[in-house]
């Protein structure tokens, strides 16, 4: 038999070859995906009745039911579907059977001990498997005095102390768009597994790799944490508000751009140019030399008297319109997109990154985020729907009985 890093480097896909049972869940869900869009055979391992996470809004047309979520046609696409009872004997004897024969375990459900005590834990998996990769994901890791709590994406990012930096000075914290805790640890156990199955593959034995959400929050702080470690000093939110003048988030007609001018001092003169020659009401007194105080430049007084004169001229084009003109100008400014503006936008079109997924329980088609990343030797393939429950139990299974279970 070929070994695994044999089949995977004579496939098209990266990952060919490797095969993964997940158990389904919110926080290994993305995990899964990454493995799966890679070529991975990714098997989700679902209870009779479906996955929880079936149920997940937002749903399609906004019509909530089990086959309508959207959140899980993105994060289950490319995988394939089991039904089996792990509450009953015959289903843990059955998932035993699966895992002796497979390279990764990946327990997404969130909780400590969910497989121990179903006597499914790695202790016993890879007795049967030494080789055998488990990756758990949950909210505070295996251990600790957090081990047996749970938590939602907002409380990992309170918690995880990103929540306290976001949103306005004056304002309470405000929490980022989107489970990003979730997918933050997600992210961390698609990498640890593959580090644990490179390890695997030299060794012959495989470990428990554990993911703290928590942790995943804590990463994403940059240097707060050491910042506070070297200077006592607790880094403070101050939203998207300006800084200095010409430096923050600024109205137009149709949303916001982000200009950084005043921040790099070389952009100052040019932007002035820019807006004198457009003829802005109140440009030319930009030149006084106060815009050169950085005192002056960074007080209340100075941001409010350069966004009544850069709004006038804003707020009479659009987002696209200033960042065309900014480009020819050589100044530094983006819009700040919204998703129409993603999916319009020439970028992300031009890599081919949005991908178009049939959803066979609607009959529509959905358009959904690609990989952020490609691989120039393995194409990406073919997206295929996400699976209705138990679409699979059959092939996978084989010849093992299962009864009524499927």
């Amino acid at each position: 038999m070929q070994s695994r890093r044999a089949l995977m480097s004579a496939a098209l896909s990266a990952l060919s070859g490797l095969r993964v049972l997940e158990i389904p869940g919110p926080y290994g869900q993305y995990a899964g995906k990454l493995l799966a869009d890679q070529g991975a055979e990714v098997v989700l391992v679902e209870p009779p009745g479906g996955a929880a996470t079936r149920r997940a809004a937002p749903y399609v047309a906004d019509e909530p039911g089990p086959d309508t979520s959207l959140a899980f046609a993105y994060y289950n696409a490319n995988k394939r579907s089991i039904v089996l009872d792990l509450d009953a004997e015959e289903g843990r004897v059955a998932f035993r059977a699966l895992a002796a024969s497979y390279d990764v375990v990946l327990d997404g459900s969130g909780v400590v001990g969910n497989l121990d005590a179903l006597g499914l834990g790695y202790d016993q998996l890879s007795a049967l498997r030494p080789e055998l990769v488990m990756t758990v994901v949950t909210p505070f890791g295996t251990d600790g005095p957090y081990a047996d709590h749970q938590a939602t994406d907002l409380v990992l990012m309170a918690l995880g102390g990103l929540l306290g930096l976001g949103g306005y000075a004056d304002g309470i914290p405000t929490r980022a768009y989107g489970d990003q805790a979730l997918l933050a640890a997600a992210q961390f156990a698609a990498v640890g597994t593959m580090l644990a199955v490179l390890q695997a593959e030299r060794t012959g034995r495989g470990q428990l790799v554990d993911v703290s959400a928590q942790e995943a929050v804590v990463m994403a702080h940059e240097n707060a944490v050491q910042w506070y470690a070297l200077e006592h000093v607790d880094r403070r939110r101050n939203g998207g508000e300006a800084r200095q003048a010409a430096v923050g988030v600024y109205p137009c007609r149709d949303g916001h751009v982000y200009l950084l001018a005043k921040g790099l001092g070389v952009f100052w003169d040019e932007l002035v140019g820019w807006l004198e020659a457009e003829g802005v009401e109140g440009a030319a007194s930009l030149r006084d030399p106060k815009w050169k105080d950085d005192a002056y430049n960074s007080s209340d007084e100075g941001k409010a008297e350069f966004a009544t004169i850069f709004g006038r001229f804003a707020m009479n084009r659009t987002k696209a319109e200033l960042y065309e003109a900014a480009k020819r100008a050589r100044l530094p400014l983006c819009p700040v997109n919204t998703p129409a503006d993603l999916i319009a936008g020439p970028q992300l079109a031009a890599r081919g990154y949005f991908v178009d997924v049939p959803h066979p329980p609607t009959g529509r088609t959905l358009r959904m985020p690609g990989t952020p990343f490609t691989l120039s030797a393995c194409p990406r393939a073919e997206t295929v729907p996400a699976p209705s429950p138990g679409a699979h139990t059959a092939d996978v299974v084989g010849p093992l009985t299962l009864g009524a279970q499927s």
